[in-house]
């Protein structure tokens, strides 16, 4: 499936964005992944993480450093974001994204599922982005974080992925 859609980001930048997911992977190929985000799940639920910056929760996620693929930028955004260790994880979408007054603001970020467990206990992660983790119901994301149709199709995605966990 393919979705188009716009949102406004945490600084107020309205962004078009085209969503794909699983029978678009190949559409992947050749294209450099600027961010990541992990729908993460520990004893069947759904970790989120709180962005103060944001103000807002999210899956944990975030950019992809150099010479870094987007499966290790994962494993890393989500051990710094939660202090828990990606077990498995499987790509099942991506998104493109840009300001349209921008011409290059092009970036394409991947969503994944993952199986995780917990390192220690959780104290902040090491930039101080994130302050609180949760492990809630997947069912309740929408009171954590509303990415629209998108956001929907990525979570009936997420929903049957999970089980390859």
């Amino acid at each position: 499936m393919k979705i188009k859609t716009k949102f406004t980001t945490s600084t107020n930048i309205e962004v078009e964005a085209i969503y794909y997911d699983q029978e678009h992977l190949s559409l992947l190929e050749g294209k450099k992944i600027f961010g990541v985000h992990a729908l993460c799940f520990y004893q069947n639920k759904l970790l989120v993480v709180y962005a103060a910056d944001k103000d807002g929760w999210q899956p944990a996620g975030g950019a992809v450093e150099e010479d870094e693929t987007y499966e290790e930028a994962v494993i890393r955004e989500v051990q710094e974001e939660s202090n828990m260790r990606v077990l498995k994880q499987k790509l099942i979408a991506f998104q493109d994204a840009w300001d349209p007054k921008d011409k290059n603001s092009f970036v394409t970020q991947t969503r994944s599922v993952c199986l995780i467990e917990p390192i220690g206990e959780f104290t902040k992660d090491p930039d101080g982005d994130i302050t609180e983790i949760k492990l809630i119901d997947p069912k309740d994301y929408k009171q954590y974080f509303d990415w629209g149709e998108a956001g929907d199709r990525l979570m009936e995605q997420v929903l049957k992925s999970s089980s390859f966990l």
